[in-house]
């Protein structure tokens, strides 16, 4: 199921963007193993970024280590690890020896940084990442600090989505090459790339270098969230004339007693009549008038919430897997759709013996290796 089946991917367990690609991987229907660390130094709760693959817990740090990872390696398409730059080398496991074993290798690293660069030994976070592509500055209100968005632009979408992509990328150009490649993956990268439009926006003289003055960040009162009687929240995107004249329809505002959609100086007084026009409603009796319809109006939903949204429920947005309910596989595929994913293991859910043999190890070489200590799962 799913259209990466036959394809074999290699993880090095990490956190963040790393197992988000490899579950990425996984639910497009490749056979991920990862590689994971000791039980000791694993976290404690259910990884939902597990789910879809098998694990074996491999010490790196013993002498036998890293010579499993290079025999897996050797039957395998591609690899991701989420190392800071240089630690696989020392490892024994970097790119350099990893295609020496498999010279059709996809090498796919994901770091913030990059491999290269002054900082890029330098530890960090998604909030320094997206800080430094710019993408963090233009959001918040215009008389406070901005404001992080969680940690999606740089960890995972600029980050485990861009390296999903690349590794797909490189593995169709082996297929017609024969050779392999190390994909370097940096969130300052992506993160920088997500602001592509805004750097249109701005190139155009249509963007102002400052927060909530701008059409996308809250400034206009037909592209912000307002608040309902209820406490609740409405999300209106009502960007191109004819939405903004049916929201404003919908609503009961005349048109012709508002400034005009774009006359910047009237936008304060517009978002004024906006706000005390929502403030008359609970959000559930607005969406029952406005959800649907080409107002462009959406609930702010809550992650308790979103699951249960008829939308999602007609989709099957959301899966249940192992008891927990998690977004699931996207996109969607017509011919080869994917398959819902499998619960991550427990700690004691996967033979090694077992899933080693699967990737071509014979059962005494896997045995010696656990009596070593160098496989402790």
């Amino acid at each position: 199921m799913g259209p990466l089946q036959g394809v074999r991917v290699v993880e090095l367990a990490s956190i963040g963007p790393g197992p988000f690609c490899a579950m990425l991987l996984a639910d497009l229907g490749a056979e991920v193993l990862a590689v994971d660390r000791p039980a000791a130094e694993r976290p404690g709760w259910p990884a939902l970024f597990g789910r879809g693959r098998r694990r074996v817990a491999v010490d790196l740090k013993h002498p036998d280590g890293p010579g499993l990872v290079l025999d897996l390696v050797a039957g395998a398409d591609a690899l991701v690890e989420g190392f800071r730059p240089g630690v696989a080398e020392r490892l024994g496991i970097g790119p350099e020896a990893c295609l020496h074993r498999n010279p059709r290798l996809v090498y796919g690293r994901v770091t913030g940084w990059g491999q290269d660069g002054p900082l890029a030994g330098a530890a960090g976070h998604d909030i320094d990442y997206i800080a430094l592509a710019g993408a963090l500055h233009p959001i918040g209100p215009a008389g406070g600090p901005p404001v992080p968005p969680l940690n999606l632009l740089g960890d995972f979408g600029g980050g485990g989505m861009l390296l999903a992509l690349g590794v797909v990328a490189a593995l169709l150009e082996a297929g017609r090459s024969g050779r392999g490649q190390v994909v370097d993956a940096a969130m300052v990268d992506g993160a920088t790339l997500l602001t592509t439009q805004l750097h249109e926006l701005l190139a155009a003289g249509l963007w102002t270098d400052r927060r909530e003055a701008n059409l996308l960040d809250g400034a206009a009162p037909f592209y912000t969230v307002y608040e309902t009687a209820d406490g609740g929240h409405l999300a209106v995107g009502a960007l191109e004339p004819r939405f903004w004249a049916e929201l404003l329809e919908r609503v009961g505002l005349p048109a012709g007693d508002l400034p005009a959609q774009l006359d910047r100086d009237g936008w304060p007084r517009v978002r004024e009549r906006l706000a005390a026009t929502f403030r008359t409603r609970t959000r559930d009796q607005w969406c029952a008038l406005l959800e649907g319809t080409d107002a462009c109006v959406a609930p702010v939903l809550s992650l308790l919430e979103a699951p249960a949204h008829p939308h999602h429920r007609a989709r099957g947005t959301f899966v249940e897997v192992g008891g927990a309910l998690q977004p699931g596989p996207a996109p969607r595929f017509s011919r080869t759709p994917c398959a819902t994913p499998a619960p991550p293991p427990g700690s004691a859910a996967d033979d090694p013996a077992a899933t080693l043999a699967a990737w071509g190890l014979p059962p005494d070489r896997v045995a010696q290796l656990r009596a070593a200590g160098a496989v402790t799962r």
